[in-house]
């Protein structure tokens, strides 16, 4: 469990990644609002991959 745990949170890290470099080339482009959706969603994304880390660090310490 701790491995998919793990890989889960890594997959939602990937995921506000992505969301942050598109956000950054709307907003070179001006496009503001196109910019701040894509923020918000890697915000979401960091969010959840947080949760997630811990959770899946928390599980990891219990293992032992």
């Amino acid at each position: 469990m701790p491995k998919a745990a793990h890989m889960e949170a890594a997959e939602h890290h990937e995921k506000a990644a992505k969301a942050h470099r598109t956000a950054a080339a709307h907003h070179d482009k001006g496009e503001h609002d196109t910019a701040m959706r894509h923020a918000d969603e890697a915000h979401g994304h960091s969010t959840k991959a947080h949760t997630l880390s811990a959770s899946a660090h928390s599980k990891s310490k219990s293992k032992k």
